[in-house]
């Protein structure tokens, strides 16, 4: 039976949500092996002059233990 562990990465992008989660599985990718799944919990956008300029995110990132 594996072991699972679980961590939370927050990220962002100018680009859009996707590329958010993008980053913050390459992020975690530097330091963590066999990632298996991401879980977005939480997205944001943070708006300026009525224009949104940055997307955010919160994820759970699901990785196997050996």
């Amino acid at each position: 039976m594996p072991i699972v562990k679980i961590i939370e990465v927050i990220a962002s992008s100018e680009k859009g949500i996707d590329d958010a989660i993008r980053q913050a599985v390459a992020e975690a990718s530097k330091t963590v092996r066999n990632i298996d799944s991401v879980y977005v919990q939480d997205i944001k956008a943070h708006v300026k002059d009525g224009q949104v300029t940055t997307f955010g995110c919160v994820c759970k990132i699901s990785f196997r233990i050996e």
